[in-house]
């Protein structure tokens, strides 16, 4: 606790600090903030709460909404899901992504849902690829940090070697997203320019045994 002493008796207590006044930039980037949230789905957030079961730790996961049965429909709409079946095991997924010891912390059970949802899901299997995305996300950072409290050079360079893998995993994965989104289609359309005598351009698709006539 931080006492404030009492301005000695003569002596003026300093001002009132003025207001911040922010700037045109940053009003501007707040309300862009505001708009991008108010475009955001409903997504309610995750409670965990932690009992004692005979010794062993149980990991209560709720919807945290005051009407629990539109909480939970909320949260599947915003992961693509179809079924409350999806929907449960999609959370003891994260639960077991973000779990240290027999502890599942709570902030980062919703960091990690937030990530899923963020990729806007249309289907389970993107929401499934986004659980992984954010277990390979949570997994690297904490190879980050372990590699930062190595002890040895041959701790530094496991954790490191580690955090390269997860890192490359983690790319993967957004490719992976992309050509599931795509539906595999790649169009490569290539065509060359055939300037002639007198400035005419002739367009045309390259082809084999394509050339000048």
């Amino acid at each position: 606790m931080t006492v404030v002493p009492m301005p000695k008796r003569g002596k003026t207590a300093n001002p009132v600090a003025k207001p911040y006044e922010p700037t045109a930039r940053e009003l501007a980037s707040q309300a862009a903030y505001a708009k991008r949230r108010e475009n955001r789905r409903p997504v309610p957030q995750i409670k965990v709460s932690m009992s004692d079961d005979g010794g062993k730790r149980i990991a209560s996961i709720a919807v945290d909404h005051p009407d629990p049965a539109l909480g939970y429909e909320l949260l599947a709409e915003a992961i693509g899901a179809d079924s409350g079946t999806f929907l449960a095991g999609t959370l003891d997924s994260l639960a077991k992504a973000v779990q240290v010891g027999s502890v599942v912390r709570e902030g980062e059970m919703n960091y990690a849902l937030s990530m899923v949802w963020g990729l806007r899901p249309k289907d389970q299997i993107e929401a499934t690829l986004g659980v992984q995305m954010a277990a390979i996300h949570i997994a690297t950072m904490n190879a980050a940090m372990f590699m930062g409290q190595a002890k040895t050079w041959e701790l530094r360079e496991a954790h490191e070697r580690a955090l390269n893998r997860l890192s490359r995993t983690y790319v993967a994965q957004v490719e992976a997203l992309k050509r599931y989104r795509s539906k595999g289609e790649q169009r490569v359309i290539v065509k060359h320019v055939t300037v002639r005598e007198g400035g005419q351009a002739i367009v045309g698709n390259v082809g084999r045994g394509g050339g000048d006539s």
